[in-house]
């Protein structure tokens, strides 16, 4: 079973996203029969059923084992993964695209719909990568930040956006050699945002 599978097939996320399917997957972090599921659910068995097919035929569970009982062959299902995230790739040409003009200018750079672009693009792009390397059986290369920090004033945010703005450039400009021959292009995507109520509870607690 994937950590996380990225689904950016139209159909598929339509599947993933419906209440009782979504239900079905979660349940199947471990190995189920559609009768237990059924039990657990209070579902008729029958009703289950149709919507096992239906994300078995969109490779969101898979028959983990079979057990003949008399003449009936009981199928235990599992998710193909543990958690799913919808690619934004599934909307089509709507989707989010940090690099779209916006009234024949590009988006603003400093506004929240731009960070949400950016993130959008890296599960677009992460997630068509990571398809990939599965594929071939390799380990995708990644590194990923994540941290919080608690800032006294605005003052204090604006010049931490400052000093973060220069050491990424020096950063930059000291690794980046776009003529190495055979160097790999990598994006670098660093972004703050306030941290969620919830996120400010857990912290008090």
């Amino acid at each position: 079973m994937l950590d996380l599978r990225v689904i950016d097939d139209p159909a598929s996320a339509s599947v993933a996203l419906d209440p009782m399917r979504s239900r079905l997957l979660s349940e199947l972090r471990t190995p189920a029969s559609a009768a237990t599921l059924a039990g657990r659910m209070g579902l008729p068995r029958q009703k289950v059923n149709y919507h096992l097919r239906t994300l078995e035929t969109h490779g969101l569970v898979r028959v983990e084992s079979e057990r003949r009982w008399g003449g009936l062959t009981e199928r235990r299902l599992v998710a193909t993964a543990c958690s799913y995230v919808v690619s934004p790739g599934a909307m089509g040409p709507v989707a989010a695209d940090p690099e779209r003009d916006v009234g024949g200018r590009g988006m603003d750079r400093l506004s929240a719909s731009y960070l949400v672009a950016l993130a959008a693009r890296v599960v677009r792009e992460v997630g068509q990568l990571l398809r990939k390397s599965e594929e071939l059986n390799k380990r995708l290369a990644t590194l990923s930040i994540d941290t919080e920090v608690t800032f006294r004033s605005a003052e204090d945010r604006a010049r931490f956006s400052s000093e973060l703005t220069s050491a990424v450039a020096a950063l930059v400009s000291r690794y980046h050699d776009g003529s190495a021959p055979g160097g790999r292009r990598h994006r670098v995507m660093i972004g703050a945002y306030p941290a969620p109520e919830d996120t400010k509870r857990k912290e008090a607690t």
